[in-house]
C-alpha cells in the first residue's frame, strides 16, 4: 500500500508557488482590529506605521491565494523547502495503535522551526520597501531566530527582545541570533519608557510577550528607519505560514491518504494555521478534526474569553476580536515559552466560534513527558510546543487502540528541542511542576 511508505519528500520544484488565505473561507466576516484610542477600525495607515505595506495589503486582502515571491521561495527552498512528510512507525509501534500517525519536519529548517516562512517574507517586503532595521519580539526564540536569519540573508539590522525567563532558560538561542548578527536583549528591558517601568515596579518580572511586543513596538515608532515584524496572530503571518499545509495535502494526496485529524500546537497560532488552513480551505477535508492543542498554564482557548483585547501589555497594538485571557495576564514560567501568550490569533478564534476548531489544554509535564516518548521512538527531541501537539497526536491514537478503529493523524512538528534541554532536564530529575 502507498501509505506504508515512512517518509514523503516533494521535489524543490513543488515547493508551494501561492500563500493560501484563509479569510475568503470563514463563515462571517472576521471583525476588524480597532483603534485603541478612538474605538473606530483603524486605518491602513496606522498599520502601515507598523509593518511593510505589502504585509498590510494581504492583511486585508479577500483573494484567495497572493503569489510568492520568487526571492522569498528561494529563501524556502534553500532553507528546506519542501519538508518531509514522515510517518511515525516508532510510536504507532509503542503505542499498540491502529492509527497511522504523519508529522511534518519543520524541525530541518536552518534556525530549527517554520518560523522563517513568514520572517523571510517580511524581511523582504521591508527591504523593497528601503527599510534598514527590522524590530521584533521573541518568546523561546524560535521566531526571533528566524528573523535574525533573515536579517542576514536580505542585509537588515535586527533587534530582538526576548521575554526574560526564556532568556535565561535558553542562552544558547541567544548565542544563535547573535551568531547570525541580532542584537538581543531580555524583556522588560531597559531601551524603552515601558520596559523601565515595569521593571521599576518589579526588578524580577519574568516578562511575557506581551510586555517584549510593547518593547518591539516602541522602537519602532522611535525609529523611522525601522519596522516591526510579526512571528504569529495576525492574518498575514498565518497565510505565510500556509506553505505548510498546503504540501502536507500535495504529500498525502500522493500516498492516498486521507486525515482523520490534524494538530497543531497554538500560542498566537501561526504553525497551526500554517498547517491547518490549506486543509479547512478545502470541502473534501469538512469530516477532518482540527486540533489546537494548548498548554493549561495558558488556557487562552480553552478558558479565555472572546472579546476585543490589545495584542500587547502597554495597549499600543490596536485592538483584536479574539479568545484572551486579558493583556495584563502573566502566564507561570513554563518552558514552552512561544505558547505564553495571552490571545490567540482573531482567525483562529473566529474558527473556533464557529465550531470547525477544537482546542485542547495538556499540563507541561504531560506534554513533556509526549515529548520524551516521542524522542524514544523517532528519535527527535520535539519543542516544549511541538510536544503538546504529540501529546494530543498520542491521546487520539490511544482513543483509536481503545476503539480498535484504524485512524489516520497528522501534527505538525513545528521545531526541535535542542535549544531546550533544561527543560527535559527538569522533567526528567523531577523538578519540573505541571504549569509553573
Amino acid at each position: 500500500m502507498k501509505h506504508e511508505t515512512i517518509r514523503i519528500q516533494l521535489d524543490s520544484e513543488e515547493t508551494p508557488k501561492n500563500y493560501l488565505n484563509i479569510l475568503p473561507h470563514l463563515k462571517n466576516p472576521l471583525p476588524p482590529p480597532l483603534n485603541p484610542e478612538t474605538g473606530e477600525p483603524v486605518s491602513p495607515d496606522m498599520l502601515m506605521a507598523l509593518f511593510p505595506v505589502e504585509c498590510v495589503k494581504q492583511e486585508v486582502s479577500s483573494e484567495k491565494t497572493i503569489p510568492i515571491p520568487e526571492e522569498v521561495r528561494e529563501i524556502l527552498i534553500r532553507s528546506g523547502r519542501p519538508t518531509p512528510l514522515q510517518r511515525a512507525i516508532g510510536l504507532e509501534r509503542a503505542l499498540k495503535t491502529p492509527a497511522r500517525i504523519y508529522f511534518k519536519r519543520e524541525d530541518i529548517s536552518p534556525t530549527g522551526s517554520h518560523k522563517l516562512n513568514t520572517a523571510a517574507a517580511q524581511v523582504y517586503y521591508a527591504q523593497k520597501e528601503g527599510i534598514e532595521r527590522m524590530a521584533t519580539e521573541t518568546g523561546a526564540g524560535q521566531w526571533g531566530s528566524a528573523v535574525a536569519l533573515a536579517c542576514a540573508y536580505f542585509g537588515l539590522e535586527a533587534m530582538i527582545y526576548m521575554v526574560r525567563i526564556s532568556y535565561q532558560q535558553k542562552q544558547y538561542r541567544g548565542t544563535l541570533m547573535k551568531t547570525y548578527g541580532a542584537e538581543i536583549v531580555p524583556s522588560p528591558s531597559d531601551r524603552t519608557e515601558y520596559g523601565r517601568k515595569v521593571n521599576a515596579e518589579n526588578p524580577e518580572h519574568p516578562g511575557t510577550l506581551g510586555i517584549a511586543i510593547s518593547e518591539a513596538i516602541e522602537d519602532t515608532a522611535k525609529n523611522d528607519n525601522t519596522k516591526y515584524t510579526l512571528g504569529s496572530v495576525l492574518n498575514f503571518v498565518m497565510l505565510h505560514q500556509s506553505v505548510i499545509g498546503q504540501e502536507t495535502i500535495a504529500q498525502l494526496d500522493s500516498i492516498e491518504e486521507t486525515p482523520d485529524y490534524v494538530i497543531g500546537c497554538v500560542g498566537g497560532g501561526s504553525n497551526f494555521a500554517g498547517m491547518a488552513y490549506p486543509f479547512l480551505a478545502e470541502d473534501r477535508f469538512k469530516k477532518v478534526e482540527f486540533i489546537a492543542a494548548e498548554p493549561t498554564a495558558c488556557p487562552s482557548l480553552t478558558k479565555g474569553e472572546y472579546k476585543y483585547d490589545s495584542g500587547d501589555t502597554a495597549g499600543m497594538t490596536p485592538q483584536l476580536k479574539m479568545y484572551s485571557l486579558g493583556a495584563d495576564f502573566v502566564p507561570p514560567k513554563i518552558h514552552a515559552g512561544g505558547l505564553r501568550y495571552h490571545g490567540v490569533a482573531p482567525t483562529i478564534s473566529a474558527l473556533v466560534l464557529e465550531g470547525r476548531i477544537k482546542p485542547r489544554a495538556f499540563n507541561q509535564i504531560d506534554a513533556l513527558n509526549a515529548g520524551v516518548q516521542f524522542a524514544k521512538s523517532e528519535g527527535i527531541i520535539p519543542a516544549p510546543e511541538s510536544a503538546h501537539a504529540i501529546k494530543a497526536a498520542i491521546d487520539i491514537a490511544l482513543e483509536a487502540k481503545k476503539e480498535n478503529k484504524s485512524r489516520v493523524i497528522v501534527f505538525n512538528l513545528s521545531g526541535h528541542g535542542h535549544f531546550d534541554m533544561t527543560a527535559y532536564g527538569d522533567l526528567m530529575d523531577g523538578t519540573l511542576n505541571g504549569d509553573v
